[in-house]
């Protein structure tokens, strides 16, 4: 495993997915994975296809510097081909937790992680040129459904009325 993998994993309850060396930065994906954690996955999906088609800026906080405001947010860009990258393996984590028999309309993303890979050199004698690659962890786990207010407070009137005789 890698050093700073997520250390409660619950193979029960939750679904890994780990991209492995890919093509991206990494410092757009440790950005779009700060920019998805403890979404929906259907959300996350659309949000990613957005960002393909440069309709939806995703912020950055740390790597920020000399990188223009865009609308509704301080510093942001289209990582284009990082989103694509990404939601293969957002995708992924969904298919590993519907095989597992988890409900796949519930999911939310509790883990997203960005790493370093091996950079080895790209091809040529000229000059030495490093490739940019990344592994991306995301883990995905069933939420519970929240109540509204209204059916708990009916479910406690029952409650109370059913002790009071």
């Amino acid at each position: 495993m890698y050093k700073y993998s997520m250390q409660d994993y619950n193979q029960a309850t939750m679904a890994k997915a780990v991209g492995v060396s890919l093509p991206i930065s990494m410092k757009h994906s440790r950005e779009i994975c700060e920019f998805v954690k403890h979404k929906s996955v259907q959300k996350v999906k659309l949000m990613l296809d957005k960002v393909q088609e440069t309709e939806l800026a995703v912020p950055f906080t740390r790597f920020n510097k000399n990188i223009g405001h865009k609308p509704g947010m301080a510093a942001g860009r289209y990582p284009v081909k990082a989103a694509a990258e990404i939601k293969k393996v957002v995708e992924n984590a969904e298919a590993n937790a519907q095989f597992k028999g988890l409900n796949v309309n519930n999911l939310v993303i509790v883990h997203a992680c960005a790493k370093l890979a091996p950079r080895p050199f790209r091809f040529g004698r000229q000059r030495g040129r490093k490739m940019r690659k990344a592994h991306v962890e995301i883990i995905v786990q069933e939420a519970e459904v929240k109540k509204s207010k209204k059916e708990s407070r009916l479910k406690d009137n029952k409650q109370v009325q059913a002790q009071k005789p």
